[in-house]
């Protein structure tokens, strides 16, 4: 992770100020997917760096112990050895960002990474995870409990109540305690942009989110209707550019949720190049949030070295 984010004052008269010009933002995202991808080597190397990114997730009422510490393990070798060895890239250490759970299964996770030998961090989804409605004290003490549990980063989740009635000092405040009761963990902020109304509300959330601390800015929980997209993403990185310019705090962004195949995370890593450059093309400031998508990338891994496409026995599940 970069430096931590000590947030600022909150700067009410900013934000009453924001309207986000709406069509102009999707016409620009319809440029960017319209694009011509890279291609050979050159996809092949975006894609291992799209592989560092991943916040490799397992946010289900079925996971048990098995599960994490497979999910574990996947995520210490996320490409197959003998496709990295083809390539070169044996020896560089490629893992994923982070494992992403929950916090009863933080302790499971710790354990299995540190039986592995490896350290990758544990993230914890907290706060009322996926919908934000318990009390402010209940998700508090979540946090508490998965940094004790040795969560080394939190995703919170904001209450888009909040956002919706225009309460931008209440969700200040709200953040302010979540990041002190993180301590030394790293907080991710799930802002729940599918459910928030509209783009400008999507850009002050981001801003207001920032002033109170948030390391990371994070799309969605992958839970809501409508989760990851690149009007939501062209508006969230630009908070940060913007954020960046008024501070000197860099602050990292996650898109998570329908974040599927390695085309996907292509458009996310062109955005990210394009809007705020290379030092935001690391894990350190950029995240991906996904479940399935390593497994669509080892596929195009496989075939970018074999010339055919993995069948399903080919490849150890994600």
């Amino acid at each position: 992770m970069s430096a931590r984010n000590p947030g600022t004052e909150l700067d009410l008269v900013s934000i009453s100020r924001v309207q986000v010009n709406q069509p102009a933002v999707i016409r620009h995202a319809e440029q960017i997917q319209s694009r011509r991808t890279v291609k050979k080597d050159w996809q092949a190397a975006w894609l291992l760096r799209a592989v560092t990114c991943i916040d490799l997730t397992a946010l289900s009422g079925d996971d048990t112990p098995s599960n994490i510490h497979r999910l574990c393990y996947k995520a210490k070798h996320p490409i197959r050895e003998d496709l990295l060895r083809a390539m070169s890239m044996h020896d560089k250490g490629i893992t994923t960002a982070a494992v992403c759970v929950y916090p009863a299964r933080v302790a499971d996770a710790v354990k299995a990474l540190k039986a592995a030998g490896c350290n990758i961090p544990v993230a914890s989804v907290a706060t009322g995870f996926p919908a934000a409605q318990t009390p402010l004290k209940t998700r508090l003490e979540e946090i508490r409990i998965a940094v004790e549990d040795g969560a080394r980063e939190i995703d919170i989740v904001i209450n888009r109540t909040l956002v919706l009635t225009g309460q931008w000092e209440g969700l200040y405040q709200e953040i302010r305690q979540f990041r002190q009761a993180c301590g030394d963990a790293h907080m991710k902020t799930i802002l729940g942009t599918g459910e928030l109304g509209s783009l400008t509300n999507v850009y002050k959330a981001s801003m207001v989110a920032m002033m109170a601390g948030s390391d990371f800015i994070k799309t969605s929980t992958g839970k809501e209707a409508v989760n990851a997209t690149l009007p939501v993403g062209i508006v969230m990185v630009r908070a940060v550019r913007d954020f960046y310019w008024k501070t000197g705090n860099k602050v990292g962004f996650k898109p998570a949720g329908g974040i599927r195949s390695a085309k996907d995370a292509l458009t996310w890593l062109v955005l990210m190049k394009e809007e705020l450059g290379d030092e935001w093309l690391k894990p350190d400031l950029f995240r991906l949030g996904a479940s399935t998508l390593l497994s669509d990338i080892e596929r195009q891994i496989y075939h970018h070295v074999t010339g055919r496409y993995a069948a399903y026995h080919d490849l150890p599940m994600a």
